[in-house]
């Protein structure tokens, strides 16, 4: 699932912004919707969002700065999400992200040089009975071994 998104731009910053600033939660669902155009949270964005839910900035950078879904740079075309989370490394995580980042060429949490995979941690995608798990572009896989990540890794190079 290859993700287009827009280019930063302020005014459709602060559309998206007022669009979602009367709802209950509105920092949340802001941050989610700015991501969700532009692959990532623009530094810009926090002021502006600070001043339509009249907030200070430091609150809204605390937001940010605490859901580690929230980027401050555009990923990849694809994002390979691996589990982090003690059950995932119980059973053999550890060795998976290693391999996942010698294949990538690039460790946790960042995009590699011809952008096409973002290579993020996750804290817990809730499927500990299938240990170690990984998350590639919203779908969910269980049950991780040597093949299935480095098929997981191909599939996002593609």
């Amino acid at each position: 699932m290859t993700v287009g998104y827009e280019p930063w731009d302020k005014a459709r910053g602060a559309e998206i912004i007022a669009e979602h600033a009367g709802l209950e939660g509105a920092t949340l669902v802001i941050l989610h919707a700015l991501q969700e155009a532009f692959g990532y949270v623009p530094e810009p964005a926090i002021p502006m969002v600070a001043e339509a839910l009249n907030l200070s900035r430091a609150e809204v950078h605390g937001v940010f700065t605490f859901y580690h879904d929230f980027r401050k740079q555009p990923a990849g075309r694809h994002v390979l999400k691996l589990c982090r989370a003690e059950a995932c490394q119980a059973a053999g995580g550890d060795a998976l992200a290693a391999r996942a980042e010698a294949k990538l060429g690039v460790a946790l949490g960042n995009t590699t040089a011809d952008d096409r995979v973002t290579l993020e941690p996750i804290y817990c995608l809730g499927l500990c009975a299938t240990a170690p798990s990984a998350m590639l572009d919203g779908r969910v896989v269980g049950r991780l071994d040597e093949a299935r990540i480095d098929a997981l890794v191909a599939e996002a190079q593609r």
